[in-house]
């Protein structure tokens, strides 16, 4: 059988879902001796050892057989117990379902809401994963470029509304955005909220790098949906332990939805994974009970990693940026870019550096560049330093 018969017989989602931008970055960066890899959204740090314990003593004593499908109790309450020290109210383990990974919330998003020919409407530029998911389910992103005027980034929420269709079964928010570091106010969520219960629509949240906000430092997270909407209304959060824990690894997450949903999302999470490991859920108990302090200290770092930024990245001519309040990236326009990707090769291979190329976001992605500067100072202030050097003597493609 011919290669073109063997895809011929998948189906056209599959076969023709394009690879991630990032991906492709990554898979050429690793050939490349002495690269300093800035495309991937992690820092540098390992899990903790007061986390990773608890998981390793579980796995050792045997804890290794299948378990809740949604989740152990200790640690759906432990999910209740941070959400209750954050937003200082009361939050009910049932609301919480355990994944594997954050991904795989979406996907069991996705999987309950949005069938073949269902729409989604999201603002871009995009982390690209949830497009992905829903092109591959026969889903339709529908995606609406966030202005970038003036080096600010905006939601036009006009705009965002009128992309909504008969289809359209909900609107997906990222705040703080990957990529651009963009957070919603407690207005536009409000605003959304309204529109959402008025058309019956669902709201997909992700709110994954919720700490990583850089307001006023008594403010220990970003605004939130959950600070606007009911536990048993219409929405569905997605979130990981990977970016909080430095956890990516360990691909555990959690989706946060209204309790009548638990049947449907346990026989979901039963399709497609059989539940999360038991000995791995221990040690997220361990983040969420234990981690306050460490979560404190990797946002220290990312402020710190983003300021460096700000001076270094401010003394390269043509670069057009807006300070990001939230999450841990800078996503930059380039002046004279029109292929994002081939000048991440460039750099890659004469500069040996590596950033995320912009038109991996989708609309309005393209002519800028990403990098994640959650980083250590010595390691992200020579990545800054090789790409002032590369940029003085070479012109992005």
């Amino acid at each position: 059988m011919t290669q073109d018969r063997i895809l011929a017989a998948i189906t056209p989602q599959a076969r023709n879902e394009p690879d991630s931008g990032i991906i492709r970055a990554a898979m050429h960066g690793f050939t490349v001796p002495g690269i300093i890899p800035l495309w991937a959204g992690e820092g540098t740090r390992p899990t903790p050892e007061v986390f990773a314990r608890p998981a390793a003593e579980a796995l050792m004593r045997g804890e290794t057989f299948y378990t809740w499908q949604r989740g152990i109790p200790e640690l759906r309450g432990a999910l209740a117990r941070y959400h209750e020290r954050n937003f200082g109210r009361p939050f009910d383990a049932e609301n919480f379902f355990v994944t594997s990974g954050g991904m795989q919330a979406i996907q069991t998003i996705v999987q309950m809401i949005a069938g073949n020919g269902a729409e989604i409407v999201m603002p871009t530029p995009a982390w690209p994963n949830l497009a992905a998911t829903l092109r591959i389910a026969g889903a339709r992103p529908v995606e609406v470029p966030m202005g970038f005027r003036n080096g600010r980034w905006s939601l036009d929420l006009d705009r965002l509304f009128d992309a909504v269709t008969p289809a359209t079964r909900a609107i997906a928010i990222n705040s703080p955005s990957n990529p651009v570091g963009w957070t919603a106010g407690l207005e536009d969520l409000t605003a959304i909220r309204d529109y959402c219960r008025k058309h019956g629509l669902w709201i997909l949240g992700d709110e994954v790098y919720a700490r990583f906000y850089y307001g006023a430092r008594s403010e220990a997270r970003a605004p939130s949906l959950l600070d606007v909407c009911d536990s048993e209304e219409q929405l569905l959060l997605a979130n990981t332990f990977s970016k909080n824990w430095a956890m990516t690894g360990w691909r555990v997450g959690w989706l946060q939805a209204p309790r009548a949903l638990g049947p449907a999302i346990e026989r979901i999470i039963q399709v497609n994974s059989s539940g999360t490991p038991a000995f791995l859920q221990r040690g997220c108990v361990a983040a969420l009970d234990e981690g306050d302090a460490f979560i404190a200290q990797q946002v220290a770092e990312a402020r710190a990693g983003r300021d460096l930024a700000i001076s270094m990245l401010g003394e390269i001519p043509g670069l057009h940026f807006e300070v990001p309040t939230g999450a841990f990236y800078f996503f930059f326009a380039v002046e004279g870019m029109t292929d994002s990707a081939l000048t991440v090769r460039r750099m890659i291979d004469e500069a040996r550096v590596g950033f995320a190329p912009g038109s991996a976001f989708g609309p309005g992605g393209e002519g800028h560049l990403r990098l994640c500067y959650l980083k250590d100072p010595a390691t992200l202030r020579e990545a800054l330093a090789r790409f002032q050097g590369w940029m003085k003597q070479s012109r992005p493609s």
